[in-house]
């Protein structure tokens, strides 16, 4: 039976009487790509941001490769990255000098090895030397994934990596992140709000409405548990009666 890489117990967080996660509870096996889905609100991003331990949670239990968050922090949040295209990195830095940050503040050993490794895998030569505020929307996201691939976690958590991005530029991020997948067997959880990409991305989907897990498995065992054609369809379905 494949390795638990992610347990998550009960784990609920409030925010000014509001409970955002509502007692969730499910397990991720190690090399999976799991698909973190709901509608706004849901509480994705604040189930991300607990398994990065940005938000405390109110109660429940986070076990990262059979050790508690609270308890072994800094060792775990190593084994772990995050990409997100909603979140800017310091645009008066060029694209290496972002890099360089970033693996100075993992200390990782051999660094400039490492980010050659990394620009070449992520064909970003000819970025290297850019401002990133001049960055466009998908450059922007090769280099948040370029952060994220630098550390070669163990665990990589994904939120939204293609919103705004083109059909082209999507297709691009998509075929990355499995590439990467393939090459160093990390486990994923991805959120998106592209049905299709759900579809071809995720081994498995966690379903989360109102803060609560309200469907999981594959997506045709989801699809036949709502009783519907494809999954955009129990989206919708889900979306309108919450």
């Amino acid at each position: 039976m494949a390795k638990t890489i992610v347990r998550v117990r009960e784990l609920t967080k409030r925010f000014n009487g509001l409970t955002a996660v509502d007692r969730i509870s499910f397990d991720i096996y190690e090399g999976e790509i799991i698909g973190l889905l709901g509608p706004n609100g849901a509480g994705k991003t604040t189930t991300i941001h607990m398994l990065l331990d940005i938000v405390t949670p109110n109660s429940g239990q986070i076990l990262i490769d059979g050790r508690n968050l609270s308890q072994y922090r800094e060792e775990i949040l190593r084994q772990i990255n995050f990409a997100s295209s909603h979140i800017a990195m310091p645009y008066s830095l060029t694209v290496e000098e972002n890099l360089q940050i970033f693996a100075r503040l993992y200390e990782l050993p051999h660094r400039q090895e490492r980010i050659e490794q990394v620009i070449d895998e992520l064909d970003m030569a000819s970025l290297r030397a850019k401002l990133t505020r001049t960055l466009s929307s998908g450059q922007m996201t090769r280099l948040s994934l370029a952060k994220a691939f630098l550390t070669q976690p163990k665990l990589l958590l994904l939120d939204e990596p293609t919103a705004s991005l083109d059909p082209d530029s999507a297709d691009k991020t998509r075929a990355l992140v499995r590439k990467y997948q393939r090459h160093f067997g990390c486990t994923i959880l991805y959120t998106s709000h592209n049905m299709r990409e759900m579809e071809e991305m995720s081994d498995r989907i966690i379903f989360l409405q109102r803060g609560k897990v309200v469907a999981s498995g594959t997506t045709q065992e989801i699809i036949s548990q709502f009783g519907r054609r494809d999954l955009e369809d129990v989206f919708l379905t889900v979306a309108r009666t919450g």
